[in-house]
């Protein structure tokens, strides 16, 4: 007896239908029929009656539909069991992070991850943010942190983060003189943005529409390490997460404006699998991705 035929006993039992069953376990009516027939061949009983529609359970067929629910429940609970051991014995966390996570975050999350579990091993994989959800839905990633992820039947996106949105100009642009500007200051300015298959351009033309503000679109990228360094050479204005800008702007190459009084935000998630086992340094580093946005919250 195979997994597979007490799962088609179980299912016909449950809609009280062969064909039912046999949909739900991609198989023909025939070889569902042949399969039961086989069972009761062996049993020497009928397992249900075909005389009534829908058809009936015998009091044979009862005990032994009983019997398929038990041993389907126990080889479920065996297989969670062998992949809870498996994955406690692996000493391997991976994650995939959009590239402006990695480059200004990354190297603190490693620190701390190391002296957490100096025995672990952290995997890091930076990609664009599609990269990032296919790879977590495809089990190469364990973890994944991107922008703009929403919830789905297959994966949890966790809240982590909003970052604040500024424009960033170049020390010599004429509005480097102010510390924020309301959206209608950007009127008809030179921009830098994103290539426009990215959640974040949407996001910040869906801001520009919202305020009527129309801008000159000269260069498009698809990373922000690449229009920080065209704002940076005066390629034009941007508008960006601060957090990613602060080295540029600790090195006077980009001023960080606030729009005011309409701010803009750029949600970051934490997304995972629904139902995945973690190992005991995977279930750690999402802790300590949590606790790190708390920290800096604070």
């Amino acid at each position: 007896m195979n997994i597979s035929t007490l799962r088609l006993i179980r299912d016909i039992a449950h809609n009280r239908s062969v064909s039912k069953a046999a949909r739900l376990n991609e198989m023909s009516q025939s070889a569902a029929s042949q399969a039961v027939q086989e069972i009761e061949r062996e049993l020497g009983v009928e397992l249900f009656d075909r005389s009534t529609r829908p058809l009936t359970i015998t009091a044979a067929g009862k005990m032994y539909v009983e019997y398929c629910r038990d041993m389907l429940r126990r080889h479920d609970e065996l297989r969670a069991e062998i992949e809870l051991i498996r994955r406690k014995t692996n000493g391997l966390a991976r994650l995939a992070a959009i590239y402006s996570v990695g480059l200004s975050e990354m190297s603190q999350i490693e620190a701390r991850f190391a002296a957490q579990y100096p025995d672990g091993e952290l995997q890091v994989s930076y990609l664009r943010p599609e990269r990032v959800w296919e790879a977590v839905a495809e089990g190469q990633a364990d973890l994944g942190l991107m922008s703009y992820a929403e919830s789905s039947r297959e994966i949890i996106a966790l809240p982590w983060r909003d970052e604040e949105m500024v424009v960033a100009v170049a020390p010599s642009h004429p509005l480097a003189g102010r510390h924020s500007v309301p959206a209608a200051a950007l009127e008809g300015e030179t921009f830098v943005g994103f290539d426009d298959d990215l959640p974040i351009e949407n996001h910040i033309e869906r801001y520009f529409r919202d305020h009527k503000v129309s801008v000159d679109v000269a260069l498009r990228f698809d990373n922000l390490q690449m229009i920080k360094e065209a704002v940076a050479h005066g390629a034009g204005i941007s508008i960006m997460p601060q957090r990613v800008m602060r080295e540029e702007i600790e090195q006077g190459r980009i001023l960080a404006l606030r729009l005011e009084p309409a701010k803009l935000f750029r949600p970051v998630r934490i997304i995972h699998r629904r139902r995945r086992v973690f190992n005991e340094v995977t279930s750690g580093l999402l802790a300590l991705l949590r606790d790190e946005n708390k920290s800096n919250a604070a």
